[in-house]
């Protein structure tokens, strides 16, 4: 019969065995959901914990290995024990009620409750189990790495190699996907994630995506009387203003604010004289399909802010500068000289008037919306896109989660729509009411 004692050493045992199993359970968890990155710089600033983790991690493999066989053990000799020891008190039905009292401590105490934790905190529980996780890695090591192995030849004709920590995704889109989630748990601010994600896209969009298209620039013919190129440059809100010759797209250089206007201080302010193209600097051609990120580093490179944009056939389609590709990252920079272009035009019902020439990006950063831009760079390309015709004045459409409604329509140009979220997306097109 048990003697007292011997009850107490068995429940201390059982006690033990526990504590032990819900250690290796929550750092199994709590290193496996940690992050690498926060890991990393932890390490970079003199954290020895960090670096600990971080090696640890290193051998994922062995480390779960290592975690799985210190749980078993400890979890199955706790249930043997317990099942003898209930046995010999109360007799065969004691496995009985060691199985189902163990069943209940084991799933409670050594599963739910430390993973749970673990994973509410997974960084700072990986920190605080560093170096007893390492202690135990390093005595079961030689167990882990003998049951890798053989896991390893089990899964070769299955073609599976592990150890190949290789993401279905892209690097930028691990750091997109993670800013996005940060943002919606509250640890990033949107105009903190649309920094970040401009940046990331700057390798993925073209300059013809964020050009002034050839409609809109702002030019000056070559051939007027110096005076009055004065009068335009002066009324312009640019400082590089493109100059043509016979016709618009024959752009023969680009005159700069500022040598305009010591060429006139050094005339005494007499403008009569001046030869304006002679003050023109060389005009700079870049491909339509140049990524914004080489055009960046191209415009750091040529210390300029300014070049023309073309086809495929020499043919000018708007000029791009150094302005237009950090708007990307940073959105609208205005200044004291700017023209304001009300091109979005939030309504009171919800709704939002915007011209057709608006940018796509740029009314997704404005709202906070989620249109796709892969197939148009502007609102009215992507309605004609999804109508596949240009559509009439008071057409409406539904897709994407919004209604698109053409207010104005000028020859073969969508001019103003209306966009409405809608509460549920629909697909389809839809006719005038």
């Amino acid at each position: 019969m048990e003697t007292p004692t011997d009850l107490w050493l068995a429940a201390s045992i059982v006690v033990i065995s526990l504590l032990l199993s819900a250690f290796f359970a929550g750092a199994e968890t709590a290193f496996t959901a940690a992050s690498r990155a926060r890991m990393h710089s932890l390490e970079q600033a003199g954290d020895p914990r960090a670096a600990i983790v971080n090696r640890i991690l290193a051998i994922r493999e062995r480390f779960i290995g290592a975690m799985l066989i210190g749980y078993n053990i400890v979890a199955i000799g706790a249930s043997a024990f317990t099942a003898s020891v209930l046995t010999a008190l109360v007799g065969k039905s004691g496995v009985i009620y060691a199985t189902v009292g163990m069943s209940v401590l084991v799933i409670v105490f050594a599963e739910v409750l430390p993973k749970t934790l673990a994973i509410s905190k997974p960084d700072k529980a990986a920190l605080l189990m560093a170096r007893p996780v390492a202690f135990a890695v390093a005595v079961m090591g030689p167990l882990a790495i003998a049951i890798e192995g053989v896991v390893r030849l089990m899964l070769r004709p299955f073609g599976v190699t592990i150890g190949e920590h290789q993401s279905i995704l892209s690097a930028t889109e691990e750091i997109r996907g993670q800013v996005a989630l940060l943002h919606r748990e509250g640890g990033v601010a949107k105009a903190e994630r649309d920094m970040l994600g401009g940046l990331l896209d700057l390798s993925d969009l073209t300059v013809s995506e964020v050009m002034v298209h050839r409609t809109k620039m702002r030019i000056i013919d070559a051939d007027l009387p110096s005076e009055e190129i004065v009068r335009e440059v002066l009324a312009s809100p640019y400082t590089r203003m493109p100059l043509w010759r016979g016709t618009p797209e024959n752009i023969v250089g680009v005159l700069h604010a500022k040598d305009l206007l010591r060429a006139l201080d050094a005339a005494g302010g007499d403008a009569s004289g001046l030869k304006v193209e002679a003050l023109a600097l060389e005009t700079w051609f870049v491909p339509d399909t140049t990524s914004l990120r080489d055009q960046l580093k191209a415009f750091l490179t040529k210390k300029t802010h300014f070049a023309l944009v073309v086809d495929e056939y020499g043919e000018v389609m708007g000029l791009v500068t150094l302005e237009d590709i950090l708007e990307e990252i940073v959105g609208d920079i205005a200044d004291e000289h700017d023209v304001t272009v009300s091109g979005v035009r939030p309504q009171a019902d919800g709704s939002v008037n915007a011209d057709g020439g608006v940018p796509i990006r740029d009314l997704n950063r404005a709202m906070d919306w989620n249109l796709p831009d892969e197939e148009a760079t502007t609102i009215a390309g992507l309605v004609i896109h999804e109508a596949r015709a240009i559509p009439d004045q008071g057409t409406a459409f539904n897709f994407h989660g919004f209604r698109f409604q053409v207010l104005r329509k000028a020859k073969n140009r969508i001019t103003t729509l209306r966009i409405t979220p809608l509460a549920s997306p629909a697909g389809g097109i839809r006719t005038p009411e």
